[in-house]
């Protein structure tokens, strides 16, 4: 949904919250607490969007268990927040956020965070043809000094962060930070992702690959050779890292290791929606429906 969209659709914090109603709960209001629909809305004061329960007794509105819960900003900037995010192929920075929002940059990186905390799609399989691979995270490599024995390493070997993904063509991406890229725990993330029976695996000629054709049909494709044959390949995963590096060169310049995660989930989520023209309904109705 583009930003002008939102701004007619959302004038205001009533119409923020009558849309989130009406995501949540329909016809039928509902007590998150304790599920009962013995409620009624507040009217003694003047916040907008109370109830009360009358069996648990509590008071609660649609942020209640949000990622919008106890929120001081105006629900219209979360929702401008979301498209932006939504609508950024290659992310944004919380300073650019904070500029767009007039929110401070801690306020700004705080709201990101939240909105891809939500940035959860549901449990897959990825089946037909996968590809596998893995990245990592950190800065570009600084050139060889005179005084320097080694070159910069680059991918394996380095201290950088490993992302190891799988990606079904034409379907759905699913990454994940990884402590240690190793056979053990690439065959405990691919056959957590991967429906074997209805599956080929396609990788690089990395060793950690070696015995993944115990449990899938696996075929290799060797990089020093070329880098496809036919449909052996990598390439489509390749090019969702390339998305991702980007995001971090172009925008974020830095992620700390505790944070990886959450941008790795980013770029997965609106790959995976790439071509979902009700993104931002969609997400709106996983916030409120967690």
């Amino acid at each position: 949904m583009d930003l002008v969209t939102v701004f007619t659709k959302f004038p205001t914090q009533q119409a923020c919250i009558d849309h989130l109603e009406e995501a949540r709960w329909g016809d039928q209001p509902v007590c998150p607490f304790c599920g009962s629909d013995r409620v009624a809305r507040k009217k003694e004061n003047q916040r907008v969007g109370r109830w009360n329960c009358h069996k648990c007794r509590n008071s609660y509105n649609v942020l209640t268990g949000t990622i919008f819960k106890a929120t001081r900003i105006p629900l219209q900037k979360w929702f401008v927040g979301i498209a932006i995010l939504l609508n950024a192929k290659k992310s944004v920075s919380s300073l650019q956020l904070a500029r767009d929002l007039d929110l401070t940059p801690p306020t700004a990186w705080r709201m990101g965070m939240q909105i891809r905390k939500a940035m959860v799609d549901d449990a897959v399989f990825l089946k037909g043809i996968v590809e596998a691979d893995e990245t990592y995270i950190g800065g570009k490599p600084r050139g060889k000094r005179k005084d320097d024995d080694d070159p910069p390493k680059r991918g394996r070997g380095t201290k950088k962060q490993p992302v190891i993904g799988a990606l079904a063509r034409g379907g759905k991406v699913i990454a994940e930070p990884s402590e240690r890229v190793t056979g053990k725990t690439l065959k405990a993330f691919l056959a957590s992702v991967v429906k074997a029976d209805d599956s080929v695996l396609v990788t690089d000629e990395f060793s950690g690959y070696n015995r993944m054709g115990e449990w899938v049909p696996h075929m290799t494709i060797n990089h020093a050779v070329a880098y496809a044959e036919g449909l052996i390949h990598t390439n489509t995963i390749e090019g969702f890292w390339s998305l991702v590096k980007r995001a971090i060169f172009g925008q974020h310049h830095h992620y700390s290791k505790a944070h990886t995660a959450a941008y790795i989930v980013e770029a997965c989520y609106k790959y995976n929606n790439r071509n979902n023209a009700d993104a931002f309904e969609q997400f709106l109705a996983g916030t409120v429906t967690i």
